[in-house]
């Protein structure tokens, strides 16, 4: 091993260089001073040099002026777009220091703080108890990747300017006379070309997002918001003018946000509340809104944390000890078996925190790394969330059983996936008592469900059997509006039904997999078969939604009586079609016959063919549900899912309630 680092991979003794020269030494270690190394590698430091980083370079330094906000200096900051690619941010402010720096007497504090790296006034002291600057490199990269960059500062009586280009100071440091008392400190800047493209261009409407999230973060600040019209295109509902201010914050923001979106629960949870031990401050807006899509809005100091963080497992945590501690006092037993994914499911959450000290990843600070954040911010809101909860039991109660439906519908998506893990390997396995149809496609193809064994044997002898299948099930299946999933996977029917069909349950169905063509319920004429219909047009209502939307599901329409008379036989649903049929059809002489079925089992086969199976003859009605097209569709939808929550679900007085209501309107009973 030694011979091996002796002799190297080098030319041996002797042997003379090409003129390649690979050598190694002092001379090839480059030393980059000054803001060099910003514009060598501008991804260090911004991202990279796309659109997003772009737009980066005016976050920087508006986070500055929103610091001196934050810091109570503050009170207004103007931002400007302008024709020629061009942002000026101004607030009124205290203005960066002028004087000269201690450490080089020769330069201004300003030119020191735009032309050096981790330079600043956040690293320490009592300039800024929280800022979303922290590292003293924002305004320098920003000065650095800028093709020319003017900075105005009013203060100490008089007006400060110098400009840069490309990170170098372009001219001293110039004293003018302060106009109309005027304070605090303006910066104008171009992104160079020759870093970001020649093409690159501000889009108003993101930098307008920017600045409107800014004043929502901050209560206390207005800010002015100009764009020359000719940079906005036609159709962009951006404004040219704006003057952004909201007293309420967060809650502004969010309800702004969802407008015109119904709400579960209480309503808008919004409050504000200080860190332990003087950290800082942390402020919440959030909401589960009935349906639409849901979001995660977080930031430290004013500055967008994308990629979360531990302010955000702080919410988290302190939402979900809430649910589970509401859902004990209440006498929920299921409650412990909620996660934080169920509880901020399909939730609107938008979370501001004002910390000291922050730790992010990165320049861009996507994400928050401060440890003590999580559980400075669980403590801050725990309080709040359970006054929050009580005060209103019937919201609460509605959101604590969408999270468990949420909890559920978590445990149905695992059980599916462990068993598809299990039987990846295995071919179908379809029921023991599917009597199954030859056809191999599903196009025209009928699914029967019956009930019981002896229904199931005359529908197998009356069946078409290339194109009709037939599954029968064991008496009255479980009702899924009150049962639990534990109960739902247990059960032996709906596991048939679920694997004959072959399309999967809830949001892992896939109507491509449905075997067949048209699902069938045939029951019984009289009681007991409406109730076993509707138990199952109630677990296809719940369980496979997309299958009644797509019009896969029907009630065969058996009759009840046959009727006689002479040579003439006629079939009768009920007592109002015997009577219209014996008024006229059966008008011969003659004694009429009644007949009537007490199931289909007792039915015979071809009787059965002939007035419910035959395609050419019989009578379906397909089962249909609301569409979500228009305000009307969507409000009949909620009556829909209303009253199927109130005749099915598991609370039994909400039925007793209904049958005392409707009782008088019942002329009669078939029972």
């Amino acid at each position: 091993m030694d011979d091996l680092f002796e002799s190297g991979a080098g030319p041996a003794a002797g042997e003379v260089r090409s003129a390649r020269d690979d050598s190694y030494s002092a001379r090839d270690i480059e030393v980059l001073e000054g803001l060099e190394p910003v514009r060598r590698r501008p991804g260090m430091y911004i991202g990279g040099t796309d659109d997003r980083a772009l737009h980066h370079l005016v976050a920087e330094v508006l986070d500055n002026s929103m610091d001196e906000a934050v810091a109570g200096h503050a009170s207004a900051i103007e931002v400007r777009l302008d024709p020629d690619n061009q942002v000026t941010v101004r607030d009124n402010g205290r203005g960066i220091p002028v004087d000269p720096h201690p450490r080089f007497p020769n330069r201004s504090a300003l030119e020191v703080i735009l032309t050096t790296l981790h330079a600043g006034g956040k690293f320490g002291g009592s300039a800024y108890k929280v800022a979303g600057g922290l590292h003293g490199v924002g305004a320098s990269v920003v000065n650095a990747l800028s093709e020319d960059l003017r900075v105005e500062v009013a203060r100490d009586g008089a007006l400060w300017t110098q400009c840069f280009a490309r990170g170098v100071p372009a001219g001293p440091l110039e004293k003018g006379p302060l106009p109309n008392r005027r304070r605090g400190t303006t910066v104008t800047f171009r992104p160079d070309p020759e870093i970001f493209g020649a093409r690159a261009r501000f889009r108003p409407a993101a930098l307008f997002r920017m600045v409107r999230s800014k004043a929502y973060l901050f209560r206390g600040v207005k800010i002015r918001w100009r764009c020359d019209e000719s940079l906005i295109a036609e159709g962009d509902a951006t404004p040219a003018q704006a003057e952004l201010h909201f007293p309420n914050g967060l809650r502004d923001f969010l309800e702004a946000t969802v407008k015109g979106r119904d709400l579960l629960g209480p309503g808008i949870f919004a409050g504000a509340a200080d860190l332990a031990e003087d950290r800082g401050r942390v402020e919440w807006a959030l909401c589960w809104p009935d349906e639409g899509e849901s979001f995660l809005g977080s930031y430290c100091n004013t500055v967008p944390t994308p990629e979360g963080g531990t302010h955000e497992t702080g919410l988290r945590n302190a939402l979900l000890r809430g649910f589970r501690g509401y859902a004990e006092m209440s006498g929920n037993k299921k409650g412990g078996q909620l996660t934080a994914e169920d509880v901020t499911g399909g939730a609107c959450v938008l979370l501001s925190l004002f910390l000291r000290d922050p730790q992010f990843q990165g320049q861009t600070k996507e994400k928050l790394a401060s440890a003590e954040a999580a559980k400075l911010v669980e403590q801050a809101m725990r309080d709040p969330l359970d006054h929050w909860l009580t005060a209103d039991p019937d919201g609460a109660g509605r959101l604590l059983a969408a999270a468990l439906d949420r909890a559920e519908d978590r445990q149905r998506r695992k059980a599916a996936k462990d068993t598809a893990r299990k039987s990846a390997t295995k071919r179908l396995r379809l029921p023991g008592k599917l009597a199954d149809c030859s056809r191999s496609v599903a196009a025209g193809t009928e699914l029967f469900i019956v009930e019981g064994d002896s229904a199931g044997g005359s529908a197998k002898q009356a069946r078409a059997r290339e194109t009709q299948a037939v599954l029968p099930l064991r008496g009255k299946i479980l009702n899924v509006a009150s049962a639990s999933d534990d109960k739902k996977r247990a059960n032996q029917e709906l596991s048939d039904l679920v694997e004959a069909l072959g399309c999967g349950l809830r949001d892992r169905f896939d109507a491509e997999k449905l075997r067949y063509d048209k699902v069938i319920i045939m029951t019984d004429a009289d009681v007991d078969g409406a109730h076993i219909a509707s138990l199952l047009m109630t677990f296809f209502y719940r369980e496979m939604p997309g299958l009644i939307e797509a019009g896969h599901l029907y009630l065969a329409q058996p009759p009840l009586f046959r009727l006689a008379q002479g040579g003439t036989v006629v079939y009768a649903r009920d007592d109002a079609d015997r009577e219209r049929l014996t008024r006229e059809v059966l008008t011969g002489r003659g004694k009429i016959e009644v007949s009537r079925f007490k199931g289909l089992g007792e039915m015979p086969p071809a009787q059965l063919k002939e007035t419910t199976m035959d395609p050419k003859r019989r009578v379906l009605l397909r089962v249909v549900v609301p569409g979500r097209k228009t305000e009307e569709d969507q409000e009949e939808a909620r009556e829909t899912a209303s009253l199927v929550e109130r005749l099915m679900g598991r609370k039994a007085e909400t039925r007793f309630a209904f049958i005392q209501e409707n009782a008088r309107f019942v002329e009669g009973l078939d029972v």
